[in-house]
């Protein structure tokens, strides 16, 4: 029953690795598998298989692909406008080399994007960017999944953890603090892994290393702070602006001048003048200010627009429950209307900016496929308890080694899924249940149960659909399954870390 439930899974890894099919091809097969393993196998009717699968789409469609669309066009509406012209000179005036700029860019404005909005916004804007100043495309893709990752258990204003907080009823408040605390030495270690990576070995840290441990420390203790002190909302929108201001700090105070990494100066020399720069960063400013403003923490704009929504009982079998769309205070909504309005200021016309949007949802038609089928799948495996199979088998091999697998449990989740929230509500409450069952006290209970989105945070740089956005962002279509090879090398010693974090770490909260 274990290797059926987990067949789906099994086929994604052997397709996308070892056979180096193409996601949008691998991942309708395994929406077949999970299909055939809960109908034949787990008792699943075939119309609460349709069901499942229907919910999935939804889930896929609104919000998930709103958003990578949205971001997606935002980043090529800037180039339409020339105005990414101008954030490279930007940025590349804080330095030209690209060691720093990936640290800028995929871990500080990385950070931020996932904290502000998440939904695979955090790897389409950076990596795209970083591929549009002379990066490597398949390196950009690779730097942007392991910043990815540790900023995923806050992302959207904190909503995986406020969402663990509703399923196992534990403060999100506490949830948040333990879940800074097991990510800290990951979090500081990020940006050295990325520049290891960035320059192919450890010769890359040269002139670096107090760089790299700012920006990593200054991440990680704001992150903390806020989570201690406010929750989960803000953790990582404030630690990933620190860690900007870091990366900034010590280019200006302490530059880099490693010829083997610079990239190419630009030919225009010319001052860029303050009303220039902000209209060139005015998508990017406007996406910030209505996220911020239609956040939960302004309630005054935040609760009406809330009220604007519609829910469909999609699948009306065990645990379905209506499905709810949000037509207003979704991401995917403001950062179209953030990229329309920044567009206008830039000079770009409605005809102009509609035109740029039908040829990004062109583009990115094997993604979409990708994304809805691997979401389909999620559903199924989840409603014909596929899903829970896979953990409650683990659960019962461990016994009191448990808590050094939780967090391997939540990265599973969010490799099937593509998303924390998912991965917490999947297995959220499996975590506490498990850890009562081994006698934890409460406080315990809560530490395990914050090894989810820990461990959600290494799932998602293995995720098919994290990839696929990545693939997407920097335009190179068949990469798949070379960025999941280098991302399971990464993904492995973050899981035996992680692991090892939340076990010891048991004893200090205990």
């Amino acid at each position: 029953m274990f290797l059926i439930a987990l067949s789906p899974i099994l086929w994604l890894i052997i397709a996308l690795s070892v056979l180096k099919i193409a996601a949008y091809k691998a991942c309708p097969i395994a929406l077949v598998i999970a299909l055939a393993a809960g109908i034949f196998v787990n008792d699943m009717t075939i119309p609460h298989a349709v069901e499942a699968t229907l919910e999935g789409v939804a889930l896929a469609c609104w919000p998930i692909l709103l958003v990578i669309i949205a971001a997606i066009f935002t980043y090529n509406l800037t180039l339409q406008t020339k105005a990414m012209d101008t954030i490279k000179k930007m940025l590349t005036s804080v330095s030209n080399d690209r060691r720093v700029l990936i640290l800028l860019i995929g871990w500080g404005f990385g950070g931020f994007l996932e904290g502000m909005a998440g939904f695979g916004t955090a790897i389409a804007i950076p990596a795209g960017m970083l591929a549009g100043i002379g990066i490597n495309p398949v390196l950009a893709a690779m730097v942007c999944l392991i910043a990815n990752s540790v900023p995923t258990a806050y992302g959207s204003i904190g909503i995986p953890i406020v969402t663990l907080g509703n399923v196992t009823g534990i403060d999100p408040i506490q949830l948040a603090t333990y879940t800074a605390l097991q990510l800290a030495p990951l979090t500081i270690l990020c940006p050295f892994l990325m520049v290891i990576v960035a320059s192919h070995g450890l010769k890359g840290l040269k002139g670096m290393m107090l760089m790299c441990l700012m920006a990593g420390v200054g991440f990680s203790a704001v992150e903390m702070a806020i989570a201690m002190f406010m929750g989960p909302e803000l953790a990582v929108v404030g630690g990933s602006i620190t860690a900007m201001a870091a990366v900034i700090g010590c280019a200006k105070l302490f530059p880099v001048n490693d010829p083997e990494y610079s990239l190419p100066p630009h030919d225009d020399e010319a001052p860029i003048t303050a009303g220039t720069a902000i209209r060139a960063w005015m998508p990017f400013i406007l996406i910030f200010v209505f996220l911020l403003m239609t956040s939960k923490l302004i309630p005054a704009i935040h609760d009406p627009l809330n009220l604007i929504k519609t829910s469909v009982l999609i699948y009306d079998g065990p645990g379905g429950e209506p499905y709810t769309f949000t037509w207003l205070a979704t991401p995917g909504v403001l950062i179209l209307l953030a990229a329309y309005i920044g567009g206008a200021i830039q000079g770009a016309g409605f005809d102009s900016m509609t035109g740029c949007l039908r040829r990004t949802v062109w583009n990115l038609r094997f993604t979409i496929i990708t994304i809805i089928t691997v979401i389909a799948t999620a559903k199924v495996m989840g409603y014909a308890g596929m899903t829970h199979a896979i953990a409650d088998t683990a659960v019962a091999a461990t016994g009191t080694m448990y808590p050094f697998i939780a967090a391997f449990i939540g990265s599973v989740g969010t490799f099937i899924t593509g998303s924390a929230t998912s991965s917490c509500v999947l297995f959220g409450k499996l975590q506490t249940d498990s850890a009562m069952a081994i006698g934890a006290s409460e406080s315990v209970q809560a530490w395990i149960a914050a090894s989810n989105p820990l461990g959600a945070c290494a799932g998602k740089m293995i995720s098919p659909q994290n990839i696929a956005i990545a693939v997407a962002a920097i335009g190179t279509v068949g990469c798949e399954g070379k960025l999941l090879h280098f991302a399971v090398k990464v993904y492995i010693p973050f899981v035996i870390i992680m692991g090892c974090i939340v076990y010891f770490g048991q004893s200090l909260v205990g």
